[in-house]
């Protein structure tokens, strides 16, 4: 995939940050989809097609026009066209292309691209996690020893957390019950001392930036398989960990993640979090 056409892929969304666009909305006022979501997909997925013609495929807006999202054992690609489509929408640089790929339900790779600063993010299974060649390392920021987690709570995490910087997204549902607690998640990590809570509006980038050690750690509810496909895998080659919000394995179609730099940090962050349900992808 390094050699794949992105360099047409990055001149279409240059070109497109300049210029007006055409919003559409899908789940709520806050989710947001614009032609070119739709021209990029329909790019990656002729391409991808015309290489691997028997390969099935999961991708965002083809979701979104009502495409079931079921995860078999065939070869499949699931990609995100536009991650951060508010943010290209408003023009704010943040933006880029994920694709992963599974076979027999297991991640094999990744690829992120952040088309603004020409960053390409790369991750294989057992070969390592890179950033335009370079190797990936998560920061392993943690403090705690292994029987602290028999106490974890608010108290344990203030000493265990007092130095992560944490990323999070909003996610698209705006009512006032799951406002209410997006905003209790985030105030119980910045009462655990967190350094910070830090939302940039693009899920796929942040998990990049928990890969490459610029922060620990990473929650979210309401992201999608096509959110976590590509980043789940650089996380894990660069030394990360990807887990439920229950503390359990990573289920990619439950829209609910915690991803750190340690699994002591993912744990605790997991035992304090209070869930928001955005239900299932393969249930849509």
């Amino acid at each position: 995939m390094a050699c794949w056409r992105w360099t047409e892929t990055e001149r279409i969304i240059r070109k497109a940050l300049t210029e007006e666009k055409r919003v559409s909305t899908k789940t709520s006022a806050a989710d947001l989809v614009t032609e070119t979501d739709h021209l990029v997909e329909d790019l990656i997925i002729s391409e991808l097609r015309e290489r691997f013609p028997s390969h099935r495929f999961i991708a965002e807006e083809a979701a979104a026009s009502g495409a079931k999202c079921v995860l078999t054992h065939s070869p499949t690609w699931i990609i995100d066209p536009i991650d951060g489509t508010c943010n290209f929408v408003h023009r704010f640089p943040t933006v880029a292309v994920s694709i992963g790929f599974a076979v027999r339900q297991e991640l094999e790779f990744g690829v992120i691209y952040h088309c603004t600063e020409e960053r390409l993010y790369t991750g294989r299974r057992g070969r390592g996690a890179f950033c335009n060649g370079q190797r990936l390392r998560v920061s392993g920021e943690t403090e705690m020893e292994s029987h602290h987690l028999a106490q974890a709570g608010l108290e344990l995490m203030a000493s265990d957390l007092s130095k992560a910087l944490v990323l999070t997204e909003i996610g698209p549902k705006r009512d006032p019950a799951t406002l209410k607690l997006f905003l209790s998640n985030m105030e119980r990590l910045l009462h655990a001392k967190a350094h910070g809570v830090r939302v940039i509006g693009s899920s796929t980038l942040a998990l990049c930036h928990l890969a490459s050690g610029a922060a620990d750690a990473y929650y979210q509810f309401g992201l999608h398989c096509w959110d976590l496909a590509a980043a789940t895998v650089i996380i894990r080659e660069a030394g990360g960990i990807v887990i439920d919000t229950s503390g359990g394995p990573l289920d990619l179609m439950a829209c609910r993640v915690v991803a750190a730099s340690t699994r002591e940090m993912a744990m605790l962050i997991a035992q304090a979090l209070q869930t928001i349900n955005y239900g299932r992808d393969d249930e849509k």
